[in-house]
Parts: C-alpha cells; structure tokens; sequence
C-alpha cells in the first residue's frame, strides 16, 4: 500500500497550493493542544491555530465530550420545518454574547456561506420593500470568502481574476489610516448620498488575509453612522475577528455603533467543526414576512443546523465563560505587547502591530509588501525547521496561537522570528 504523501499527491487537491511548485505537504496525523504530530515523528506548533479556527486548542476534551454526547442524542435533522434543542440554546447564547440588538440567527455551513446570506439579506430587504437600492459598499484589501457573493464584495486581484466577469459591480473605498480616515469618511458620504447603496460590508479593525491590517475603531464607528444616516445596511464580517481574537468577545465591542448583520464561523466551534452563523437585527427579519413565500428568505444548506457542531458552539462557550480561558487570552495580548515594545527599533521590521491575540509583523523588504513577496517561502521553511507552522501572508508573519499555547511556547515563536530578522538583514 502507497504512503500518506503518495497517496495524497495521487488524489488530493489542496486549498491556495500552485501544486506544481509547492512542497510536500506536512502528513499531520494527530494534534494536541498547540502541537501538532506528524507521520515522521516531528512536531509542530499550530501558531495560527489551523487557519485561526482552533481557539481552545486541538483535542479538547470538553468539546470532544459534548460532541460524542449529541452524537448519541441526535447527529442531525433537516433544519427547514424542523428544530432541536441544542441549534435554539446555542442561538438564544450568541444572541446573548453579542452586543445588544441582534435577534435572529441563520445557520449555514462555514465563512463564506455565512457572507454569501448576508449579502441575500441586505439585498432582499430592500427588494422586499419596493427599493431600488442596488450598490454594495467595501474596503479595499477585504476578503470575506471565496463564493461569488464573497469574492464580489473582495479585493479584485490575483486571487479571483479569472472570474471578475462574473461579479456584481461593488464600491471599493481605500483602506483607513490616520493619513486617510477623515478622507475616507468624506467619500463615503458622498456615495451613500446617491441613495443607492444597500449595504456597506467589512472585517472589523482588522484585515485578515490583505496582512493582518489593523485600523482604528473610531473610522469604523464613523462608517457605520454614515451608513444609519443614509438607510444603508451594515454587515460586519467577524469570521475571523470573533470570539475574542481582537481582545474583546467580537471586534464590534469595540466600537460606539453596532452593525446591522454580523457573520460568524471559523471559532464559532472552537474550530472543531465547520459551520456558519449569519445574525441580523429583528428588523432585518421582520422585513421577509409576508403572506407572499416569495418573500421569504429561500436559502439553505444540507447541515443547515447541525446538532454536532452546535454542539461544538455550546460547549466553545462554555469554555469562554472560564475565568482561566480569558486570563490566557489577556496572557497571550500581554505578550504580543512586550514582543513589540521589545522589537520596535528592530530595522528587519517595517511595520509591529497587535490587536488582542493577533501580532502582525511586516518584514522590511525592497519590494512593496505582497501577499506574493518572495520572502514568503523562506520565512515558512525557516519557521517549518524550527517546528513552527505559520503560514506568512507574503512578507507579513502574524501569530495568532490557540488560547491555550505555554507562554515557553509563545516564546518559542519569538525567538524563531528574531531569527528569522537576523537572517533577513544580511541577505
């Protein structure tokens, strides 16, 4: 029989891999904690917790025995004239977690899908009530999945150019710095002026794959007056900034005015089984009743609902209520503090941010940061050797570890980075 790697190079098709250049792929077999174990004996540090999904680390056995439990119980239903109990606790919690105002939540199957719902909501919402508004608003750099509503409503590049001709026509305003902010918000005055726009969507304070941009709550916060002030809905895409990856239980904490829809997915289960969460104001909902089924919001998926990863949601919060779960959230912001303040004279690095859990680090390169520096391949190979998983975004290395990673293991992920700058300012 054919090993692990030969068997996957014959059947397998990886995510965001040019398979005729990228090396072997690591063959993980097992994962525990922060570490995770390979086929050859080696281990790994999971530093940006499986693409920013596993909070409460691999292996969980809180998580592991919720699910076995449902798993006995019921493992799933259709969820179109049906419920269970665990899919309405779950609901009624997030509610309850989230910042006062939200109502209703529509259950889908992971990030992308929860976007792709929001966008149907904010355009069928108006649609609903007789209104020609037809525009959709973004930052430039976003990504919110790789669907066609989600890619539409991305940056236009290199990721999605071969089906551009398929989008439906988005506003892009340039990402928010204190150079720019105040410019920022004058245009998008000018645009929600049309009365034209139905929905302004972003990741809040901080862009995820455009390199782990942070921007200031006090631009968002604006945005989103703007928009109340002009009839125009607001989603907040929290795939990845929720369940305290920014500091705060969700990004929207943050900020003085709340959203109008949020999208959740990615930590939503602990990162333990896939899933997405679409949750809207009572008046986004009360806007699709009617006598008429048309005017019902006619979408779902086969999991819709799931009971396992509901379960998976009810017991990730379980383990947020912890007091020692928040202490290590605050333990790993801490550190990411005193790495910068440590490192900010350090000439390898342009630019050293954190947000809560997330510590972006801009490599000082000759050429303009990309998603497609050349450093990239070095910085994951140096970072491979020393039994690290990160995977760069180009000349951006970010940490953003499991809440249950050893302060000796955090450390480990420092000392790999300085190497790394060491090396990189004598090339």
């Amino acid at each position: 029989m054919k090993d692990l790697l030969a068997n996957d190079q014959d059947f397998v098709w990886h995510p965001f891999t040019q398979a005729f250049t990228a090396p072997i792929p690591l063959p993980v077999i097992s994962a525990k904690d922060a570490t995770l174990f390979t086929e050859d004996g080696k281990e790994y540090l999971d530093a940006n917790s499986s693409w920013w999904t596993v909070n409460h680390g691999h292996g969980n056995k809180y998580i592991a025995d919720k699910i076995y439990a449902q798993f006995m119980t019921l493992d799933h239903v259709i969820f179109a004239g049906v419920t269970h109990p665990i899919a309405v606790e779950i609901s009624e919690r997030i509610i309850r977690f989230l910042p006062p105002g939200f109502q209703k939540v529509f259950f889908s199957d992971n990030g992308s899908t929860s976007v792709e719902v929001a966008i149907k909501m904010v355009y069928q919402f108006w649609h609903n009530q007789g209104k020609k508004k037809k525009r959709f608003l973004a930052l430039e750099g976003a990504y919110h999945g790789d669907t066609f509503g989600a890619m539409s409503v991305g940056q236009r590049d290199y990721f999605n150019a071969p089906f551009e001709h398929l989008f439906f026509d988005v506003d892009f305003v340039p990402f928010p710095t204190e150079e720019n902010g105040e410019g920022v918000l004058e245009q998008i005055e000018e645009l929600f002026k049309t009365r034209e726009f139905a929905g302004f969507i972003f990741e809040p304070l901080v862009q995820g794959a455009a390199g782990m941009r942070i921007y200031d709550p006090k631009w968002l916060s604006g945005f989103i007056a703007l928009a109340k002030k002009y009839e125009v809905l607001t989603v907040a895409d929290e795939v990845m900034t929720g369940f305290y990856r920014t500091g705060t239980p969700f990004a929207i904490h943050q900020i003085e005015t709340i959203p109008d829809i949020i999208c959740l997915s990615k930590g939503v289960t602990g990162g333990i089984l896939p899933i997405g969460l679409t949750v809207a104001k009572q008046e986004i909902y009360d806007a699709f009743l009617d006598e008429e089924t048309a005017k019902a919001l006619l979408h779902g998926h086969s999991f819709t609902g799931n009971p396992l990863s509901c379960a998976a949601i009810s017991a990730s919060l379980d383990l947020f209520e912890k007091p020692e779960t928040l202490a290590a959230i605050q333990g790993i912001s801490d550190a990411h503090l005193q790495f910068i303040q440590a490192e900010k004279d350090n000439s390898a690095f342009r630019q050293l941010k954190s947000m809560g859990t997330i510590l972006s680090i801009e490599l000082e390169v000759d050429e303009a940061s990309s998603y497609f520096s050349s450093i990239r391949e070095r910085a994951y190979n140096h970072f491979l050797n020393d039994g690290i998983l990160l995977r760069p975004l180009g000349n951006v290395i970010f940490v953003n570890p499991p809440y249950c990673i050893t302060e000796e293991e955090l450390e480990k992920v420092y000392s790999s980075i300085r190497a790394f700058a060491r090396g990189v300012q004598f090339v």
